[in-house]
């Protein structure tokens, strides 16, 4: 059953890492990371560093771990974030390699809540997409064309996709 998750979620790392180095290559002003959209959840330094640390929020539900980072009080910049995305990719892989029980009961809210642990799989999926989304949008209000990180692109970059001889 994990296999089915592998490309999901290796994509929704690789997207986060390629945006975090598209931004970090693009010496982006101090004032255009912050600069918000409507909508948007922040800047973009502050939203990237929200998905990593959700992520890494996310998949240690999964993996029964702690990872130091999402709890840190560090201020992250872009060469962290993408240190601390590899951590959270990483121990997605150890997730995905091992059964994955779905239906297992997970406390959250300060024992508030209880919920299924296969939703913190669609909750990082949905919630990473979401967010790199609105650092998209700010891109393009900057003028600067945001990198491609769709699954299509994934895949082409990953050897997941390939061009058939017409013959």
């Amino acid at each position: 059953m994990n296999d089915v998750l592998v490309d999901a979620v290796r994509h929704n790392n690789w997207a986060t890492k390629r945006l975090i180095g598209f931004c970090r290559e693009q010496g982006l002003s101090v004032e255009q990371l912050e600069v918000t959209g409507v909508g948007t959840y922040g800047g973009i330094l502050a939203t990237l560093e929200h998905v990593v640390r959700c992520d890494g929020s996310y998949v240690r539900r999964l993996a029964q771990r702690e990872l130091e980072f999402v709890d840190s009080a560090e201020t992250p910049d872009f060469e962290l974030l993408a240190r601390w995305n590899d951590v959270a990719g990483a121990v997605w892989e150890q997730v995905l390699g091992g059964p994955i029980e779905v239906e297992r009961v997970v406390i959250v809210d300060n024992g508030t809540r209880g919920t299924r642990a296969g939703i913190f799989i669609a909750q990082a999926l949905n919630h990473a997409n979401h967010h790199r989304e609105q650092v998209c949008a700010i891109l393009t209000g900057f003028g600067i064309g945001p990198p491609d990180i769709q699954a299509w692109e994934y895949a082409w970059q990953t050897g997941r996709i390939w061009d058939l001889d017409p013959a």
